[in-house]
């Protein structure tokens, strides 16, 4: 799994018009499902997610977590994070896995995510989405479940 986190002050996702998600402080993660992934890349990035320190103390360092503030995640699919542009000048997309699978395991992410105890939102799998953010910091970070298990 690979994501995108962008930790915001507020974040929605509209679909034709429609506010299908949003949330305030907290963290925007974009998120893929490469084929093979399975619960076990699910587990961890929810974990890591949702204990990453990003967030300030009374000292201003990052030191707090999304767990440690109470804070909210907007979860949106993004399978274009796998998008290999090294030949040509389309994208590849051969390294996302298929929607029947991605579909399922960025659902289970966000069961994960909420029974650590944090409150989600999210996006329209599928659909063409529009994506809203106040970046706080900026803080953007990448992750991928590859190389961290």
């Amino acid at each position: 799994m690979r994501a995108v986190l962008q930790r915001v002050r507020k974040s929605s996702v509209s679909v034709s018009g429609e506010v299908v998600g949003e949330i305030g402080g907290g963290i925007l993660a974009l998120m893929a499902v490469a084929p093979g992934d399975s619960e076990r890349e699910v587990r961890y990035m929810a974990d890591k997610i949702s204990n990453l320190r990003i967030f300030p103390d009374e000292a201003g360092k990052m030191n707090r977590s999304l767990l440690d503030t109470g804070g909210e995640m907007l979860v949106v699919s993004q399978f274009t994070l796998y998008g290999d542009c090294r030949k040509g000048r389309r994208p590849s997309f051969v390294a996302a896995a298929s929607p029947e699978v991605a579909e399922a395991l960025i659902e289970k992410f966000i069961e994960e995510v909420e029974t650590l105890g944090v409150k989600t939102a999210a996006g329209r799998f599928g659909a063409m989405m529009e994506v809203e953010l106040i970046n706080d910091g900026p803080v953007t970070l990448l992750l991928d479940s590859k190389g961290d298990l």
